[in-house]
């Protein structure tokens, strides 16, 4: 039996009404939960694209993808997981800026270290936008929590495989007007 893992399955979709509805039904019909799902048109506004983070053993996942491909709206279903592949998350974290005296530069020097900016202002408050792994999102959240996080919102993570797959034996197949890209073994 496998060892139960975070899987990304990145899922090509026609842009149609209750597609994202038939999706999350098929996971929730089999007792699994999404811990991550984001999903947008992409070069082609007739096609959309998703990121599913989940967790399940192989065989579990097998299966999930199986029932993804049987839907008549999904057009294509990879398991990135089994590839080399980047994976990203957009966070908005408000703070506040004035509870000791020096919280601002504190906040702003946070900013710089992590490569993240300010976009909005307030005389007590910053908003932070923070785009990276979960790793960079786990540690910045660790860094300003000591000057009071008011308000989090995660975009839900976004993955794509890498273009450069020869390196570990594998051959890539190009993306076509929106189509998924993953190596073919």
């Amino acid at each position: 039996m496998s060892d139960v893992r975070k899987h990304y399955i990145q899922i090509l979709v026609e842009n149609r009404f209750g597609v994202l509805s038939r999706v999350a039904g098929l996971f929730s019909a089999r007792g699994f939960n999404i811990d991550s799902l984001s999903v947008a048109p992409g070069i082609d506004p007739s096609v959309s694209q998703m990121t599913i983070e989940t967790q399940g053993d192989d065989h579990v996942m097998e299966q999930i993808i199986k029932q993804l491909n049987k839907l008549i709206d999904v057009i294509k279903v990879v398991d990135l997981t089994e590839f080399s592949f980047l994976c990203r998350e957009t966070i908005l974290i408000r703070v506040n800026t004035t509870t000791r005296p020096g919280d601002r530069e504190e906040a702003f020097r946070i900013v710089e270290i992590f490569r993240s900016k300010i976009v909005d202002s307030s005389p007590t408050t910053y908003t932070i936008e923070v785009t990276g792994d979960e790793d960079k999102i786990e540690a910045i959240l660790n860094f300003l929590k000591p000057l009071g996080i008011k308000d989090v919102i995660r975009s839900g993570k976004v993955a794509i495989a890498r273009e450069d797959q020869r390196a570990s034996g594998k051959s890539s197949k190009p993306a076509v007007d929106g189509e998924l890209s993953y190596p073919r073994s």
